[in-house]
């Protein structure tokens, strides 16, 4: 190990999923503050301009592209980070694919391969940051969960499957590693911004888009950044669709109906005859920006009061029925 390493202060931050939206945005945060960045998904060309822009904000970033469901490569990621930096102080398990669809109309591989990206991407991630984290006897683990990992959806049972079982997770080991020094950090987004959505495996035969309004992956980002500081364990984001967590748990015959109107005439339209695996088994052709253009201000407010308008009428049958 050179002999300026030993002092160098500076965080060494390894992201997965990090071509993209959340990821990228993450990248950059940690960047600003002149972290050390290894930035990780499946398409290299990707990467690289993630890097560039890291190192113009002003940190040092490290490409390695990594398929998540692939254990072996995620622990190799790993040691490409310690034998670039010496030590691994966050780890952001950030990877994840979408898919629509009825649960009887989703092929069974395209459901196996969320759970694989989204689920053991994880799984793998942790086992391979772990051993490092505790030779150091410190360091965080951050898993991006979801809204989802709290309340379903129909038409993404993938999606929530995988989701739901990374909050699990995270409680296991947040349960296993008290006393010492490694913390696990949840972070919950609601609808973000991203281009994940333009990138879904869709067998629904309609077109998609997320259900506003969605939050700014600058947000998730800051949230990520925050969370190793916190002594909260999982920190949601986006307050009026966390919300509806109140809903979810005190009328959940309202949540149902609710949820099952709003995929039927906000996030399902139009019509898509022909069925596409998405991004689900090879990543885009080109690297994809932060954001995924859903917040635009019309769609946001047409979409939100209609959603307003349904909730009312659906507590009002409720009652007088």
């Amino acid at each position: 190990m050179r002999r300026g390493r030993k002092s160098d202060k500076r965080q060494v931050v390894v992201i997965t999923g990090a071509s993209s939206g959340i990821g990228r945005e993450t990248a950059r945060r940690f960047a600003r503050r002149g972290a050390r960045v290894v930035v990780a998904s499946r398409r290299a060309s990707a990467l690289e301009s993630v890097a560039a822009e890291c190192r113009e904000l002003g940190g040092e970033a490290l490409v390695v592209p990594t398929d998540v469901t692939d254990e072996a490569a995620v622990k190799a990621l790993a040691a490409a980070a310690i034998a670039a930096f010496g030590r691994i102080d966050i780890w952001v398990g950030n990877a994840g694919v979408f898919a629509y669809g009825r649960f009887e109309d989703l092929p069974s591989d395209v459901f196996r391969q969320v759970i694989e990206t989204n689920l053991m991407g994880q799984v793998h991630g942790v086992r391979a940051a772990l051993p490092h984290l505790r030779r150091q006897r410190a360091g965080t683990l951050v898993l991006v969960a979801s809204l989802y990992s709290r309340v379903g959806s129909p038409a993404i049972s993938p999606y929530v499957t995988s989701k739901f079982a990374v909050l699990g997770l995270a409680e296991c080991l947040r349960q296993e590693l008290r006393g010492s020094r490694i913390r696990v950090r949840v972070v919950l987004p609601a609808t973000t911004d991203t281009p994940v959505f333009r990138h879904a495996a869709n067998y629904s035969g309609r077109k998609v888009r997320p259900l506003p309004p969605a939050v700014s992956p600058t947000r998730v980002a800051r949230a990520i950044e925050r969370a190793p500081r916190r002594r909260r364990h999982n920190a949601f984001v986006g307050r009026m669709q966390t919300g509806t967590l109140l809903v979810h748990d005190f009328a959940p015959r309202v949540f149902d109906a609710l949820a099952s109107w709003q995929v039927e005439h906000i996030e399902l339209h139009g019509s898509q005859p022909e069925n596409s695996s998405g991004t689900v088994f090879s990543p885009p052709a080109a690297a994809s920006p932060t954001t995924g253009g859903w917040r635009s201000r019309p769609l946001r407010g047409a979409v939100v009061g209609t959603g307003i308008v349904a909730a009312v009428a659906l507590l009002t049958r409720r009652r007088t029925s």
